[in-house]
């Protein structure tokens, strides 16, 4: 059911909408939403349902900021820097299903599998972030927003959500 519901969304966005590149950018985001979620029901240091919410809608906001900041303060270039940093996120979580399918199909999830393939993605993107700011022709600023917003979540998802620190 939710399946078909994503399928109707997109279809009805890739007709809505003509230029390619905002339609990149919601399939990347979409994509890596959808992901993202199955990483984080394939771990099993998530103890509850709430638990593996907050901890998606941690990662997420870090995005959302930078989707509402792009939409607000660029002008003809936010949907060459939403497709691009979309790319990005779609990257990072593309780098978390090996973790997902190997734990769903072949119940292998170590701790150690699941924090190397999280440092592994973040380590990827924020190569793929500065270079989406630079090809986007924007300030440095940017990159060092989304960097502060990564090193926000990252704090929240120890603190809040797994009791680390």
């Amino acid at each position: 059911m939710v399946t078909e519901i994503c399928f109707i969304y997109i279809a009805a966005i890739l007709f809505a909408m003509p230029d390619k590149k905002i339609i990149l950018a919601i399939v990347y985001f979409s994509l890596s939403t959808l992901i993202t979620w199955w990483f984080i029901q394939a771990s099993p240091l998530y103890t509850s349902m709430e638990q593996k919410l907050l901890s998606c809608g941690i990662a997420g906001a870090k995005w959302s900021l930078q989707i509402a900041a792009a939409l607000l303060f660029l002008k003809e270039k936010k949907w060459l820097f939403l497709k691009n940093i979309g790319l990005t996120c779609f990257v990072g979580s593309i780098i978390l299903l090996p973790y997902a399918i190997l734990s769903f199909g072949f119940g292998i999830s170590s701790t150690g599998f699941f924090i190397g393939s999280l440092l592994l993605a973040v380590a990827v993107m924020i190569l793929m972030y500065a270079f989406s700011v630079k090809a986007a022709g924007l300030k440095i600023y940017w990159w060092l927003a989304w960097l502060c917003c990564l090193a926000i979540a990252v704090t929240l998802q120890l603190t809040v959500v797994f009791n680390v620190i």
